[in-house]
C-alpha cells in the first residue's frame, strides 16, 4: 500500500517537473496534498471535496502566511486534475458519443444566433466546444460536470501554458455550453487553476513611423489604415463600416455594435473627406452593378432584414469597404457581397512595417493605441479619449498615460519646486 502511494506522489512529481514547475517548489506541492489527505484520513487516490479543501485550507491559515496558503489550494487543483489524467487512460473513453455531442454543438449555434452574438464569437465558442469535446474525449455531454470544466482550464494553463485573455475565452465559451445547453450552472464551481494574468504595454507609434506606414499602404489598405488612426476603430470597426455611418458634413463618424455590442460617434479628420468622397464614389458603382444583377443585399444586424427585407439592398446599408467577390453568408447560406476580409488588411499593413523598417512588433491596432496615446500628449482629458476609444471603464483608458511621451498628468516633481 505505501509502494502505491509512494508511486502515485512520484509520479505526480514528474508530472510537476514536466510541465514547467521549478523543482525545488515541487516537494512543497506534493508535501501540502499529503498534508490535506492526511488531515481528513484519507488513502492515496483520495480526494478532497470543495467543503474538505476550505476547511483544510482554514486550519492551514492559523499557522501559515497567505502565499503558502495560496501555493496549497493550489497543489490540491493540480493534483485532482493529475488524478483525472491517470484515470482517463487507464479508461480510454470510446468516440461512441459523437453523435450526441454533434446534436449538443448544433443546440449551442442555435442558442448563439437566438441571443444575437457575432457570427465571430460563435466560430470562437464552436471551436472551444469541440476542443473540449476532444478533451473528455467524447464524454456523453449530459454526465459532464464542473470538475471537468475545472480540469480542462487547468490543463490549458499548465500543460499548453496559454494567454490568460485564451484562457478567459475559453472559460466564456464552455459556461455559455453549460449555463444555455446543458442547464447546469458551473459559474459557482469553477476553481480551476488559471492562467497567470501579466501586463504588458501597448505598442504604440510615433507620428513620423504613422506617416511611414502610410506611405507604404495603397489603396483601400491606406484608407483604412487612415480611419483606424485618425478615428480610433478597431479593425472589424473599420471593415464593417456602412455609407450611413459616415456624416461628411459634420465630420462625425458612428460605430455600430462595437465591442460589447455598444454604439458610439468618433471624429472624422476633415483630411479624409474628399478621400472619402472619391471611395464612395467607386463603391457606388459596385452597387448599381449588384441592384442590376438582383444580387440580394448585404448582410443586416439583430433580425433588422426581417423587419425591412429591403433595407439590405439600400445605399445607405451598403459597406463602405466591400468585398470584390461575392460570397455565402455562414449564417443565411445566402450568396450575397461581403465587407473586406480584415485578415487582408493585417496583411497589407505587415508588408507596410517591413518596408518602413520599423523595429517595433506593431500591429494594426497599433495605430488605435497611437491615435489614443497622440491624443493624450496634445492635451486633450482622459475622459474624452475614453468616450471615443468606446472603453466602458476607465481604467482601460488609463493604460495609454503610462506610454504617452509628456506629463499629461500634470505632476510635478518635488525637486523642481526646490
Amino acid at each position: 500500500m505505501n509502494n502505491k502511494k509512494n508511486d502515485i506522489f512520484d509520479d505526480f512529481e514528474i508530472f510537476l517537473i514536466q510541465n514547467n514547475f521549478p523543482e525545488r517548489q515541487v516537494p512543497f506541492y506534493v508535501t501540502w496534498v499529503k498534508k490535506g489527505l492526511k488531515f481528513f484520513r484519507k488513502g492515496s487516490g483520495a480526494r478532497l471535496n470543495s467543503d474538505e479543501t476550505n476547511r483544510f485550507l482554514k486550519s492551514l491559515s492559523e499557522r501559515f502566511s497567505d502565499w503558502q496558503i495560496r501555493q496549497a489550494q493550489e497543489a490540491i487543483k493540480l493534483y485532482h486534475f493529475f488524478l483525472d489524467k491517470e484515470l482517463n487512460k487507464e479508461k480510454g473513453f470510446p468516440s461512441q458519443n459523437k453523435k450526441a455531442w454533434d446534436e449538443c454543438i448544433s443546440r449551442m449555434k442555435k442558442r448563439i444566433r437566438l441571443k444575437h452574438m457575432s457570427y465571430r464569437t460563435e466560430k470562437a465558442y464552436i471551436s472551444w466546444a469541440e476542443r473540449f469535446m476532444h478533451f473528455t474525449d467524447f464524454k456523453e455531454p449530459t454526465s459532464l460536470a464542473s470538475h471537468d470544466l475545472q480540469n480542462y482550464l487547468t490543463y490549458l494553463a499548465v500543460e499548453r501554458q496559454v494567454a490568460p485573455s485564451t484562457q478567459n475565452q475559453a472559460l466564456n465559451a464552455l459556461v455559455f455550453l453549460f449555463g444555455n445547453v446543458l442547464g447546469i450552472d458551473v459559474k459557482d464551481a469553477i476553481d480551476a487553476v488559471r492562467a497567470k494574468e501579466k501586463r504588458r504595454l501597448p505598442v504604440v507609434l510615433s507620428q513620423d513611423e504613422v506617416q511611414r506606414i502610410m506611405e507604404n499602404l495603397t489603396g483601400v489598405y491606406k484608407l483604412i489604415g487612415k480611419l483606424i488612426y485618425g478615428c480610433g476603430l478597431r479593425l472589424q470597426e473599420a471593415v464593417t463600416l456602412r455609407v450611413k455611418d459616415i456624416d461628411l458634413k459634420r465630420l462625425v463618424l458612428t460605430v455600430r455594435q462595437g465591442k460589447g455590442d455598444r454604439d458610439r460617434v468618433t471624429v472624422l479628420p476633415e483630411t479624409l473627406v474628399e478621400p472619402l468622397k472619391g471611395h464612395l464614389a467607386t463603391i457606388r458603382k459596385i452597387y448599381e452593378n449588384d441592384r442590376k444583377d438582383d444580387i440580394p443585399g448585404v448582410y443586416l444586424p439583430t433580425g433588422l432584414e426581417r423587419k425591412y427585407p429591403d433595407a439590405g439592398k439600400s445605399w445607405e446599408w451598403f459597406w463602405v469597404f466591400p468585398s470584390k467577390r461575392l460570397s455565402v453568408d455562414p449564417i443565411s447560406v445566402v450568396v450575397r457581397r461581403h465587407h473586406i476580409n480584415p485578415s487582408a488588411m493585417q496583411r497589407a499593413f505587415k508588408k507596410a512595417i517591413k518596408a518602413a523598417e520599423i523595429p517595433k512588433n506593431a500591429s494594426v491596432h497599433s495605430l488605435r493605441h497611437s491615435f489614443a496615446t497622440h491624443l493624450l500628449e496634445s492635451g486633450y482629458d482622459i475622459r474624452t479619449v475614453q468616450e471615443l476609444l468606446g472603453h466602458k471603464h476607465i481604467q482601460t483608458t488609463m493604460i495609454y498615460t503610462h506610454v504617452a511621451k509628456k506629463n499629461i498628468l500634470g505632476v510635478v516633481s518635488p525637486l523642481d519646486k526646490m
